[in-house]
């Protein structure tokens, strides 16, 4: 299977299984469990669109990765993805 879409699909679904958690009154990151492909991870991490840690076991999406992850559900669900923000 091409890389790419291995990075595309699990940015996608990282957001798509992500959930919003309020750091502080006025910040709010979007965060996800992170199991999947360890390479694939390392390159969202590189392209800037997830934040990790090695010791955490999920992640967090940064904006880019979001904005990205949208993109990528209009182009992978269609009409489907409209709405889609998770709470």
């Amino acid at each position: 299977m091409n890389d790419q879409i291995v990075k595309d699909l699990t940015l996608l679904l990282l957001y798509l299984t992500s959930w919003k958690e309020e750091v502080f009154d006025d910040f709010v990151i979007r965060r996800a469990w992170k199991g999947y492909l360890f390479e694939a991870l390392d390159a969202l991490e590189e392209a800037g669109y997830i934040n990790q840690t090695r010791r955490a076991k999920s992640v967090t999406l940064t904006e880019a990765g979001c904005e990205r992850a949208r993109a990528l559900a209009t182009k992978y669900l269609g009409d489907r993805s409209e709405g889609e923000d998770n709470a």
